[in-house]
């Protein structure tokens, strides 16, 4: 965790992945973010894979470094509270309905006259107030019927859903800048915000923002399938001889000729220019559009090598490449984790599951990152919480938890 957000408090009121990814963004740079949720757990509190003690390792992720706070959100007090606590740290981050109870209305009502003006950040399903998810809004934008073996037909393939739920990691990182260019409107101005941030529209417009909307549009058409391969320049999956499936990548004259020297095909690659009448030193075009022609040259090539021959070939020439790993492998590759100063020592987990965990993905060298924190426990920070932001003295807190209104932690269930 850097500290460089440290005098910034965050309520989050959400669940699933979008939405906490904000949360916790923020926290890794150092703001104090309490997330409420329902005193029996959010709609991801229990989300698959669990642990045997029972403990959702996706929620453990998603919610390192914050403070947890546990209501009872299904009665009318429960809200107030939640409500209560928005509104006096004036900042909030929910992807709650905004007809909810956390409306943006609601939580500036209930505002005090010295909490700053509110700025409430809402991660919604479509812009019309449609529900959605990363599933639904990425069939929607068209990329799983570009996903697929080349060979298959257009008309009739079906279609390849992603394995990551992108859409939500790309809307939470949105978010998450939407609140701080917010919070520096409010400091400059002293007006706070409603930004509302559509999952859907993250998708479509990452559509038009990558060109691919205008590329339809011009085309008049659909992009075909491209397998392995990579759009507009060159670049796909090989095998070497032992078996060993490896990317590679040429989007720059050097890397292309890295390539062709690491792969030693200068001799075939001349003759098929000759063929052809073009100079694939000249750019992405005439590489993509012989793509075929040149995978043969290289797989041809590979045929004849182990991996690590070729690896240590690729590797003199500065090539861009990695050999494809299992997640499983991915999560004990010393490259990757062991020795990567993203990764800290385990944090007291709720889990009680001991692995590395991330601190934040940018890396700051003039600042201390420091270990990374742990998740809380459900309802852990309740008393606190509620004693801090809201005065409550322990006796009204301790009538309700009597009550049945607040949770105090799960540490032990």
């Amino acid at each position: 965790m850097y500290q460089l957000l440290s005098n910034l408090s965050i309520i989050e009121v959400s669940s699933f992945v979008a939405s906490p990814t904000a949360g916790l963004y923020c926290a890794q740079m150092g703001a104090e973010v309490i997330r409420v949720d329902h005193k029996a757990g959010g709609l991801d509190y229990d989300r698959y894979l669990l642990t045997k003690q029972g403990r959702s390792l996706s929620w453990e992720n998603l919610n390192r470094a914050k403070k947890s706070v546990a209501l009872d959100l299904r009665s009318g007090e429960g809200r107030e509270l939640a409500v209560a606590l928005a509104a006096t740290t004036g900042n909030c981050i929910t992807n709650l309905p905004e007809k909810s109870f956390m409306s943006h209305a609601a939580m500036k009502a209930a505002q005090p006259g010295d909490a700053p003006d509110m700025t409430s950040v809402r991660i919604m399903g479509w812009h019309d107030g449609r529900q959605a998810m990363d599933f639904t809004v990425n069939a929607a934008a068209g990329y799983p019927l570009m996903t697929g073996p080349d060979d298959w037909d257009m008309a009739t393939a079906p279609p390849v859903n992603q394995v990551l739920p992108a859409w939500d990691f790309i809307t939470g990182a949105y978010t998450a800048f939407a609140l701080l260019a917010a919070l520096h409107h409010r400091d400059a101005t002293g007006q706070g915000s409603e930004v509302r941030v559509p999952l859907g529209d993250v998708a479509i417009g990452t559509l038009a923002n990558s060109g691919t909307m205008a590329e339809m549009l011009y085309r008049g058409s659909d992009r075909e399938r491209l397998g392995n391969a990579i759009w507009g320049a060159f670049g796909r999956d090989f095998r070497s001889r032992d078996g060993v499936r490896f990317m590679v990548a040429a989007l720059t004259a050097k890397q292309w000729a890295g390539l062709v020297t690491a792969f030693d095909v200068a001799a075939p690659i001349a003759a098929l220019e000759a063929q052809v009448g073009v100079r694939f030193a000249d750019g992405d075009r005439p590489r993509f559009e012989h793509r075929h022609a040149l995978f043969d040259i290289f797989q041809k090539e590979a045929d004849g090598h182990d991996f690590a021959a070729l690896e240590a070939r690729m590797t003199a020439q500065t090539c861009t490449f990695e050999k494809y790993r299992t997640a499983h492998e991915a999560a004990q590759d010393p490259a990757l984790v062991t020795n990567n100063p993203l990764f800290g020592p385990s944090p007291a987990n709720p889990s009680g599951f001991e692995y590395p965990a991330t601190r934040s993905f940018a890396n700051l060298p003039e600042h201390e990152a420091g270990d990374p924190a742990p998740a809380p426990y459900l309802g852990q920070h309740s008393e606190q919480v509620l004693a801090e932001r809201l005065g409550l003295a322990s006796g009204a807190i301790g009538q309700l938890v009597d009550a049945g209104t607040v949770a105090l932690s799960d540490a032990n269930r």
